[in-house]
């Protein structure tokens, strides 16, 4: 075997699907409607919202062509995505520049609210349902997948609508210079997953390295910085790909609530996050410190945050998640809200919104229609509770249905990353 062949094997794409049987597929499937009837969680959509979704799927190209004069034509600027091996829909895609005196990042996304918008049936399906469920190798839609993973999925070598983030950043501070987010189309080079940008990142001849390996130093300054300035960073050893990721779709919500709030002043569905008390920071820090083989640096008692993100840097990895659990007992729930004041405690973000997900997140979806028509919901403080109970819904069916699986001999971890197949024992 190659060293590559060995690489590919020790990945998730290289060690294949879980393979179960008939019977205990079904015994899953049993377990998942009974869930889905305990949370209100619906499943099939009715006929007449996939009846519209359907029909915005036609004379797609047509369609693009048609909104070309209308929007920033962003078709030669080199783009890509980047996302799990499983991924059913693109939502998201990069470009970056580095210019004399300032680096320019470009994040799109998916112009999911010019195929959704009010007066769709669509829109009041998706504000039912308020987020994509993701359950191991099992997905409940918030959107119709016909429209989600076709004309809403930036997929590569074809032109898509998009709603783009366009942040000229300063080189030292890569503080924001100037924020623009306008309507555009875009034509996505390729679709990689987060080990195929590893690969990109490592070797100097393969397509888009330079862009690529720019992108990787501007999110780990970025990194860097948020740590420094107070986030709480419960992840320390995620990989090269998905700091991108985070880093990037952290820079682009923030942008646009600046301009949503700091710009416009309306409101919009904020992300905010409580603090713990003071007891409550020192509970987790003691349960913390107890922990055999982890020490809590001396200086940074007073900064809990930075104290959590210097101990999981420097913690054995067999003590990482119960320093995790230790912090996530005592937090509290993060919420929407139609005003930012608040804050966000574990980023350490002043002002938070969500914008990158639209095809899955009811907040964004809501989020890109107030930014492009500065028109605000009637009923939003209504929406915004009704997305957090949901998500919480969302979150309480997950962990269920997760710890059913270990019940029954499974590993949600592996199923979820591998995917499933059934095998006929007959």
């Amino acid at each position: 075997m190659s060293d590559s062949d060995q690489e590919h094997a020790g990945t998730a794409e290289g060690q294949g699907p879980v393979e179960i049987d008939e019977e205990m597929a079904r015994h899953m499937e049993n377990k998942r409607e009974e869930l889905f009837e305990k949370f209100d969680i619906p499943y099939e959509f009715p006929p007449e919202v996939i009846q519209e979704a359907k029909a915005r799927t036609e004379d797609v190209q047509q369609e693009i062509a048609d909104e070309i004069d209308e929007r920033q034509d962003l078709r030669n600027l080199q783009t890509w995505t980047t996302d799990p091996i499983d991924a059913q829909d693109f939502d998201d895609a990069l470009s970056v520049e580095e210019r004399e005196e300032e680096f320019v990042l470009w994040v799109h996304i998916a112009d999911v609210s010019h195929y959704v918008n009010p007066e769709t049936a669509m829109w009041d399906e998706a504000r039912r349902r308020a987020n994509t469920i993701y359950l191991p190798a099992h997905t409940v839609h918030m959107l119709p997948p016909i429209l989600a993973e076709t004309v809403c999925s930036l997929v590569p070598e074809e032109d898509r609508l998009a709603h783009t983030v366009e942040m000229h950043l300063d080189k030292e501070t890569l503080g924001y210079e100037t924020i623009d987010i306008y309507k555009s189309v875009i034509h996505s080079d390729e679709r990689l997953t987060y080990t195929e940008t590893e690969a990109r990142i490592e070797d100097e001849s393969e397509p888009l390295h330079e862009k690529i390996d720019l992108v990787w130093q501007l999110a780990d300054q970025m990194h860097e910085q948020r740590k420094e300035d107070g986030s709480l960073v419960l992840n320390p050893r995620r990989d090269r790909a998905h700091t991108i990721i985070e880093e990037c779709m952290l820079k682009a919500n923030k942008a646009v609530t600046h301009e949503l709030m700091w710009d416009r002043g309306v409101e919009a569905m904020y992300r905010v996050h409580p603090q713990p008390s003071p007891d409550e920071w020192s509970e987790a820090l003691r349960e913390i410190q107890d922990l055999e083989g982890v020490s809590i640096p001396g200086d940074k008692w007073d900064e809990p945050r930075k104290a959590v993100n210097a101990t999981l840097e420097q913690a054995p990895q067999r003590q990482l998640d119960k320093i995790q659990w230790a912090v996530m007992k005592v937090m509290p729930r993060a919420k929407y809200m139609n005003d930012p004041f608040g804050g966000h405690h574990a980023l350490n973000f002043e002002i938070y919104g969500h914008f990158t997900s639209p095809i899955r997140r009811l907040s964004d979806l809501v989020n890109h229609w107030i930014v492009h028509t500065n028109d605000v919901p009637e009923d939003l403080l209504k929406l915004c509770d009704h997305a957090s109970d949901k998500q919480k819904d969302a979150e309480q069916c997950e962990r269920e249905y997760k710890n059913f699986l270990e019940e029954i001999g499974l590993d949600p971890n592996a199923v979820n990353n591998r995917g499933l197949e059934i095998v006929d024992e007959s």
